[in-house]
């Protein structure tokens, strides 16, 4: 009797051996035929689940997001976790870890969104499109963090946008610069999200949405500066710690 093939599960071991081929050859370089040989597949079967590698890209993609909403939409709503900021901070934390456990396919997905920017091949709106859900469930954690009260009124947008930006950076870090650290990342979090007190606060400032397909490390790196900076002139008039306290909580990994 024929063994049944699991074909979602074939296709996740395509998808990760296409990570490393393009790891290793370079996007542009990169073939179906190649991918075949070390799933140890035939071209024609392969055929049958990716009719080109940009496929593959996309599934990625959608696979990486879909479990990540799945998980987040769960935490969002979960009380055990605390009020609205404890989640928004937990989600946060999660994503870091699962970056850092998964350091070598971000790197793969990113490398592959700037060798592909340098062909002219634009991966950022369907990547905007399959991560816009998470800046909507922060929005919604925030606007229920203000009707319960644990939340000062915000610019909820703004916020929102500040957070995602802060995980785009992050991510990047991870992939690209090698000398990340999680437990400063974090701190930077909570530090950002008032999680002593429960209290977001408004920035008076406005940071747009960073997409890594579209902009410089360096771009990315003046976003935090600017976080770093705004939160420096504001945190004596909002929060109520001393200001050595202050100092040593608004740290993040610029090395």
């Amino acid at each position: 009797m024929p063994k049944k093939i699991d074909h979602e599960e074939r296709k996740v071991k395509i998808l990760k051996t296409a990570l490393d081929v393009f790891a290793k050859e370079g996007y542009r370089d990169s073939n179906l035929s190649l991918i075949a040989e070390q799933c140890g597949l035939s071209r024609p079967t392969l055929y049958q689940y990716f009719k080109d590698k940009d496929e593959i890209y996309y599934y990625a993609v959608k696979l990486v997001t879909g479990r990540m909403f799945l998980r987040y939409g769960q935490m969002a709503w979960d009380e055990k976790l605390g009020g609205c900021v404890d989640r928004i901070e937990a989600i946060c934390n999660d994503i870091i870890d699962v970056a850092l456990n998964n350091e070598a396919a971000l790197q793969s997905l990113m490398d592959v969104m700037l060798q592909s920017k340098r062909d002219h091949v634009d991966f950022s709106t369907i990547i905007m499109k399959r991560t816009v859900k998470l800046t909507i469930l922060f929005k919604r954690l925030l606007n229920a963090g203000i009707k319960a009260g644990e939340i000062i009124q915000c610019d909820i947008n703004k916020v929102s946008n500040h957070i995602f930006t802060l995980l785009e950076a992050f991510c990047f870090q991870i992939a690209f610069l090698g000398n990340f650290s999680a437990d400063e990342s974090k701190d930077f979090v909570a530090t950002y999200l008032g999680a002593s007190f429960h209290v977001i606060f408004f920035l008076p400032f406005s940071l747009p949405l960073v997409n890594l397909g579209l902009v410089s490390s360096l771009s990315v790196m003046e976003g935090i500066i600017w976080i770093s900076i705004n939160l420096r002139l504001n945190c004596r008039k909002l929060w109520k710690q001393p200001t050595s306290m202050q100092e040593n909580r608004i740290t993040v990994s610029l090395r």
